[in-house]
């Protein structure tokens, strides 16, 4: 609010939504019991506050009551509206052509450099054959974006990616090879990303032999893109080598949220950290609408990127260092090997308890359970928040912390 100004919360109404989830309980009650932040809000806006029950539009006297609201505090101020100050605006402004100016040049260097691939692209870098690895944090939109580039649904939007996932499919007069990895939290480091998770990342390329083509660095266009978002990425591209970069892209997802607003400018607006990457993946990227998956002009244009990237590099594709690959797969085994011994051990230890249990006096009529454990782990099931939500509203909560 303070980009606004201070003068701003004299013209500022708390709207709560979702007032079906009060049920019995009156926004008053629930104010006072939600804590001294909620509280500070309300009294910040001299106590306007009003609640909607969006489920239910037909009942207009919410509506009618809200504008009444309105009136009566424009009323106190005079009459007066909230009008921003000029200087400030001016200085937004400014910052606004700065942006644009600064879009304008990197599509124009962009566009220049993709001339220059263009003229190394004979028919001989066309492509029959293109493998893919998508990369990025959780809830990113890998799968769906997979889904997109191969335009059909074949990997699961709803469950997370515990496992890399190879799906196959013809696409533009080419043969497609998607590889779908798990995503790691956005705002954590790579020592902090379950073992697992890493393994499986580098895994990634041994399921495209010889190598991939590209690999995906797939950002949610929506959300922002701060330092520590890319020391993670960073990190976890590390677990590669420094050369993955020269074969890599960003893929910005969600392209419907950016509306009017080109890619460019969204770059440029969206700090040192988003720039550094795009920068780092030699001015790469792309924007794919998920939501317009019929669109295959978006997939084409995506796909002719790779080979301009394929024949800057001479027809060369990502190849992983043998002996980092050979390690992982040791390590891989290992873990599948103790894992068959623990399965064992249980049932081992599971058949001896029920040769106990045989008597009718073992047999329970009731049984008293506790549920433990940290806070979004399933202990409830609630519809709403979806659990992509309350996941990446838990990690940003956490790394706040």
């Amino acid at each position: 609010m303070q980009l606004l100004s201070e003068r701003v919360w004299r013209h500022t109404i708390v709207l709560f939504t979702r007032g079906d989830w009060l049920g019995d309980t009156n926004i008053e009650q629930h104010i006072e019991t939600q804590g001294k932040a909620l509280q500070w809000l309300v009294e910040k806006c001299g106590n306007r506050y009003h609640v909607l029950n969006t489920e239910n539009r037909a009942d207009s006297t919410q509506v009618t009551e809200l504008l009444e609201k309105i009136e009566e505090m424009v009323a106190g101020h005079g009459g007066c509206h909230y009008e921003m100050d000029r200087k400030l605006l001016q200085e937004v402004e400014e910052k606004r052509r700065a942006v644009e100016e600064r879009a304008k040049q990197r599509l124009m260097k962009v566009q220049e450099q993709r001339k220059t691939l263009r003229s190394f692209k004979g028919e001989e870098h066309h492509l029959s054959e293109l493998r893919i690895v998508l990369l990025g944090g959780r809830c990113a939109g890998k799968s769906s974006a997979g889904n997109t580039i191969l335009g059909r649904e074949e990997f699961d939007t709803v469950i997370r990616t515990a496992q890399c996932v190879k799906r196959q499919g013809e696409v533009a007069g080419r043969q497609l090879t998607v590889i779908d990895t798990p995503g790691w939290w956005r705002s954590y480091s790579v020592q902090d990303a379950p073992e697992l998770d890493k393994q499986e990342i580098v895994h990634s390329v041994s399921l495209c032999s010889p190598g991939p083509h590209a690999l995906f660095l797939v950002i949610d266009v929506n959300k922002s893109f701060t330092e520590t978002h890319r020391r993670a990425v960073e990190e976890h591209l590390e677990l590669f080598s420094e050369r993955v970069w020269r074969h890599t892209i960003v893929l910005f997802t969600r392209g419907d949220w950016l509306g009017d607003t080109s890619i460019e400018q969204r770059i440029e607006a969206g700090g040192k950290a988003l720039q550094w990457l795009v920068e780092k993946c030699g001015n790469r990227y792309h924007v794919l609408n998920n939501e317009k998956r019929g669109d295959g002009t978006q997939v084409r244009e995506l796909l002719e990127k790779i080979e301009e990237m394929v024949a800057g590099h001479g027809g060369c594709h990502y190849e992983m260092d043998r002996m980092l690959l050979q390690e992982v797969e040791e390590k891989r085994r290992a873990v599948e090997e103790r894992a068959k011994q623990r399965l064992m051990k249980v049932q081992k230890q599971r058949k001896t308890l029920r040769t106990l249990f045989h008597g009718e006096e073992h047999h329970l009529s009731e049984l008293r359970i506790v549920l433990l454990g940290g806070d979004v782990l399933g202990r409830v099931q609630q519809e709403t928040p979806s659990w992509a939500e309350r996941s990446l509203s838990l990690e940003e909560e956490l790394h706040s912390v």
